[in-house]
């Protein structure tokens, strides 16, 4: 089944009669006509017409999201979020036709539906046509809009370019946003990364202002050099939350300089090798 039949098989297990009416009355009318006038009308009408609850999927949904679709997950879907998606499916436009409607539809807009534009990616057809489109999701500088291109989201990291994926982690540090929900973080890493993330440390260090430990985890397996000596300085002078990321960076460096500085710390070596901490478990701390 696809990514369309699940969303419909949810909603109908949680719309009231009257709602779920007009939903399916929409979704028929607009794969006959696929007018994109009336796809706009939908998408205003979706919050007043089903409602905003949580869609509370259960764990078999979940898996059932992951099987039709690698990556996906729709856990923070709400009623009227996946209605919204839904409809957009149900057109069935392909092509540049689906890729237009989905530029119109976000130029005209308000938050709350650039979210679920952004969060549906992964689910659209011919996934190559919105990388542009992803990555000015990921300039944005509002958060919710920004979290749903970049949290629990595949599209990125199976589809943007170096630069564009570099960006957005860059940018999910300044405004504030945790990396561990990016999918593919550790994947993606690179070097270019690694020094942009080096240099946003030192500009955070010099206005003297906190840095968030999550960033030692796209620099540590390209740590070399200077980039040794910032993992240091945070051994050094680091919380004891920012001590243990920066002794899982360097344990997963290749460099001798950063398994010479890890060694230098025996109790956080051996933390780091006998898996007493991770980055799931320092997530909680970021």
């Amino acid at each position: 089944m696809t990514p369309e039949h699940f969303l419909r098989q949810w909603l109908t297990g949680r719309l009231d009669p009257t709602a779920l009416q007009w939903v399916e009355q929409t979704a028929t009318r607009l794969a006959a006509a696929n007018k994109e006038a009336d796809l706009n009308l939908a998408f205003t009408l979706a919050p007043r017409k089903t409602g905003k609850a949580d869609m509370a999927l259960t764990a078999a949904e979940l898996a059932e999201a992951e099987r039709v679709r690698a990556g996906w997950n729709p856990s923070l879907l709400t009623v009227d979020q996946a209605t919204r998606l839904y409809l957009l499916l149900a057109c069935h436009a392909t092509g540049e036709v689906f890729e237009r409607r989905l530029d119109q539809l976000c130029a005209t807009a308000d938050m709350a539906e650039l979210v679920v534009l952004y969060s549906g990616l992964p689910l659209y057809p011919e996934q190559e046509r919105y990388r542009l489109r992803a990555a000015e999701g990921a300039r944005t500088n509002m958060k919710i809009v920004f979290e749903a291109v970049a949290h629990r989201n595949p599209y990125p990291s199976e589809q943007l370019e170096d630069d564009a994926w570099n960006q957005m982690v860059l940018k999910a540090l300044f405004v504030g946003s945790a990396l561990h929900p990016i999918v593919g973080l550790d994947r993606r890493a690179n070097p270019v990364l690694a020094r942009m993330l080096c240099d946003y440390a030192h500009e955070r260090w010099s206005a003297g202002r906190p840095v968030s430990l999550e960033l030692w985890r796209c620099v540590g397996p390209y740590a070399s050099g200077g980039a040794v000596e910032d993992l240091n300085r945070v051994l050094t002078k680091g919380t004891e939350p920012e001590k243990k990321a920066a002794a899982l960076a360097l344990a997963s460096s290749d460099d001798p300089a950063a398994a010479r500085t890890l060694a230098a710390h025996p109790a956080l070596a051996g933390a780091v090798a006998n898996k007493a901490i991770s980055w799931q478990s320092l997530s909680v701390a970021a």
